[in-house]
Formats: structure tokens, sequence, C-alpha cells
């Protein structure tokens, strides 16, 4: 019979691989049972988005840094469609958790929080990652473009799905409500994602406003995944790699801290 003083000992190492692997699994399956909701919905509506802007833009559109409009828009497009749905996922899963009162089913099962915060990160990257994917192949099917710079590529499409995970996270964590939950996305999110240089080259706006761009870390998300599909942009890429880089280490540790104190979780 095992001692007393045995019970609540961790028995797992210092990684519980079973566990983390099994909330990573049940994350991406959360998204991939609905695929026509979380994965073909975003796609219809990024195609719908270039769609829209080529039929009112024209042909008469003068070139942006060197490509037509449609061809400017369509990195914009996957990054932003990357990060939307990377923070809809994180949030929508821890949200739904603490409204249904399934929450203790996370918080009970032998993670830490180091293994928690892997866990919904990996959701969210993993679903942008795919609709990344498909979204790059349609580029290079319909509007032939060319990738440039796969790895950078590769690189800030991981680092943009972690930092707008992290903030699906932060954002679920603090509301009780779906209504603060939506209150977040549209007065916080939605904006900065609209003034992060999507449909536009930030060099267009007066300057007075650059400097507020610059302040987004979402510009740096967008304006590196351009770099990486069209080899230009309006930042030097290494300086928005460690902007993204700085931005994740706040946000995922705040994410860590939230979750490793119970906050706004366990009352």
């Amino acid at each position: 019979m095992a001692n007393v003083s045995e019970y609540g000992v961790r028995r797992f190492g210092r990684v519980n691989w079973l566990g983390v692997w099994t909330l990573i699994r049940r994350e991406n399956m959360r998204y991939l049972a609905i695929w026509q909701q979380t994965i073909f919905a975003p796609l219809i509506t990024a195609g719908l988005f270039l769609l829209v802007f080529s039929i009112a833009i024209g042909p008469g559109r003068s070139d942006v840094m060197g490509f037509s409009y449609v061809v400017f828009l369509a990195p914009g497009l996957l990054m932003m469609t990357v990060i939307q749905n990377s923070f809809a996922n994180t949030s929508s899963s821890m949200l739904s958790a603490k409204v249904m009162g399934s929450i203790v089913d996370t918080l009970m099962p032998p993670l830490s929080p180091v293994e928690m915060v892997i866990g919904f990160l990996a959701g969210g990257i993993g679903r942008g990652l795919m609709i990344g994917a498909v979204l790059v192949l349609a580029m290079l099917l319909t509007l032939e473009i060319s990738v440039a710079h796969p790895i950078w590529t590769f690189v800030f499409v991981i680092l943009g799905a972690m930092f707008m995970g992290a903030l699906g996270l932060l954002g679920s964590i603090y509301a009780y409500k779906f209504d603060q939950m939506a209150a977040i996305s549209n007065f916080v999110i939605t904006p900065l994602a609209f003034l992060s240089g999507t449909f536009y080259s930030i060099k267009a706006l007066p300057e007075m406003l650059q400097p507020i761009i610059h302040a987004n870390p979402m510009f740096y998300i967008i304006d590196g995944g351009r770099y990486g599909v069209l080899g230009v942009s309006d930042s030097s890429p290494w300086l928005a790699l460690a902007v993204i880089c700085g931005a994740n280490i706040c946000a995922v540790g705040l994410a860590w801290y939230w979750v490793a104190t119970g906050y706004r979780l366990k009352s």
C-alpha cells in the first residue's frame, strides 16, 4: 500500500508527455471536427475579400511596392486570416470551458501551467498553419505568386499564430461571458488588425499616423508575412522578427502566469 505522503507527488517526470499530447490532440480535434466552419469558412472569407477588393479597385489601380494591388493584398489577407483564426481557436476553447463549467476537466489533470499553455497554443498554431498552407497553395494556383522566402514565411506564420493564440488565451481567461469576449474582440483585436497594414502600405499614411502603426505588433506580423511571400516590406524583417519575439515573450509569459495563479479560472 502506498505511503500517504506519496499522494499528490508528480509521477510523470519533468514533462507529462502523454498529458500534453492528449491536450494538443483535443485542441486540434476541436476545429477538425467542424472543419466546414473552422477551416473552409475562413478560406471563403479570404477569397471574397480578395475578389471584392479586386473588383472595387479595378485594373486602373497603380502598383503598390512594385506589385499589382491584388498581389500586394494577398499576403496581408493570408496573415490576417491565420492570426484571427488562431485567436478564435484558443479563446473559444478556454471561454467555452469556463461558461459551461467544464474548466475543471482542464485544471484537474496532472498538467503544469507550462504544459497547459503549450497544449492550448498548439491548437491555435495548428489551425493557423492549416489555413495558411491552403491559402498559400491557392495563391500559387490563382495569382501565380511564388513565395520569395519560404522559411521567413513559415517563421512569421508560426510566431503570428502563437502571439494571437496567446492573446486569445488572455482574453478568454479575463472574460467571464461571451459578451465580454466579443467586446475584447471588437474594440481591441479588430482595430489592431485593420490598422496593421493589411490593406495598404503604411507609407501611404500621413507621417503623424505612422508611429502609431509601428507601435502595433500586428503590423510586424503582417509586414513580415508580406516580406516572406513577396520579398518586400515596409520595415526590416529582422526588426519585425525581434518585435514579434518580444511580443510573444510578453503574451505567452502573462498567459502562463495567469494559468499558474488560477487568475479568473478558479473563482
